[in-house]
């Protein structure tokens, strides 16, 4: 008998091997399929913008138009290779980007990659503290809104909700601006920090760009108090705009897997309504909420341009909205570019973490 048993140990090992490598295989064919699927999405995206960029001509009469002599303006258009077809114009174009090369912006002759790498670090600080944000009150007013469901407290927290996505970001952002900055005085208005931590910055040999960071390189408390506080209100405006709508996912989600019946047959076995809520219906519930934060990414990027235009903050939004006045087009289709790349990295990465909670969204 227990000779048979320890044959039989072995092929059930040999035989649990395959799943697993199955399992393994399976998840690493995933990764592998969302990474290809990158390619396609920016190149089509890039292709979209150089198209709708020349819709209304080339850059240089677009940016410099009514500046320029009709000479001075043709002379510009041809040494720059605008007057060439839109095809060769197109390809020259890719093979510049395969390179690394975005072009020079038009308004002040600048490379466009300079201009990504100097103000980018702003607009990724901005994102984080406002996606911060937005988990810290869509999850906790969420999870209250389902353990009170059809309560006042579920009411109140769903109109919360709605005003939280329903509201225009710049008019948060001015009315918080009213409130905390003109009415009591205890927030700053605008920029990132004022003028003496910025003196503090130029002290370090390699500053990240990251205010945050840099303050803590610096040892400095004062000036991270500083940086914090300029941050607080763009950060609210952004995050709460998608506050609104992970406090409604986590409510609809919890409620769902609260009432499913592996719950009920943990209920029937006296298991705590808290420990329920906590082990049981969360981490279900969490999967659609992760996948729609990919999504909520690319809003959180077109936010941002209006958010730091209300508040200064010298970002990738500020510069853009700056170019798009000065009909900047090189600079503005570089700018679009880096975001749909932000926001295709980020919707991999988010369905690569969805797949390792549940292996379910690997097939």
């Amino acid at each position: 008998m227990s000779t048979s048993t320890a044959a039989a140990a072995p092929s059930e090992s040999k035989a649990a091997k395959p799943k697993a490598n199955r399992l393994s295989g399976g998840f690493f064919r995933f990764i592998v399929t969302r990474f290809l699927l990158i390619i396609p999405t920016v190149f089509i995206l890039v292709t979209i913008v150089f198209f709708v960029m020349r819709a209304t001509g080339d850059p240089i009469s677009a940016a410099m138009g009514g500046r320029l002599t009709p000479e001075e303006l043709q002379r510009r258009i041809h040494e720059a290779g605008y007057d060439r077809p839109l095809i060769v114009q197109y390809l020259d174009y890719l093979g510049d980007l395969a390179h690394g090369d975005l072009g020079t912006t038009l308004t002040d002759n600048q490379p466009v990659i300079t201009i990504l790498t100097r103000y980018g670090a702003a607009t990724l600080e901005l994102a984080l503290l406002a996606l911060i944000v937005a988990l810290l009150v869509g999850i906790v007013f969420g999870r209250i809104a389902a353990k009170h469901r059809d309560q006042a407290a579920d009411a109140g927290i769903r109109v919360f909700a709605i005003l939280c996505y329903a509201t225009p970001v710049f008019f948060l952002g001015l009315l918080l601006k009213l409130v905390f900055s003109v009415w009591m005085g205890v927030l700053p208005s605008s920029g990132r920090s004022s003028l003496a931590s910025e003196m503090q910055f130029e002290r370090l040999i390699s500053p990240t760009g990251l205010y945050i960071i840099d303050a803590l390189q610096l040892g400095d408390m004062t000036v991270l108090a500083d940086v914090l506080r300029h941050a607080v209100l763009p950060a609210l405006a952004l995050g709460l705009l998608t506050a609104g709508v992970f406090i409604r996912l986590v409510r609809t989600n919890v409620i769902s897997t609260y009432n499913s019946g592996y719950v009920e047959a943990a209920r029937s076995r006296g298991v705590s309504e808290k420990r329920l809520l906590s082990k049981h219906a969360w981490r279900p519930a969490l999967i659609p909420i992760i996948t729609v934060m990919g999504m909520q990414i690319a809003l959180m990027l077109a936010g941002a341009v209006l958010t730091e235009t209300t508040f200064e903050w010298k970002g990738l939004g500020f510069m853009l909205s700056t170019y798009l006045k000065a009909r900047d087009f090189v600079a503005v289709q570089g700018i679009v570019i880096l975001i749909a790349l932000i926001v295709a990295v980020a919707n991999f990465i988010v369905d690569v973490v969805a797949a390792l909670i549940d292996p379910r969204v690997r097939y």
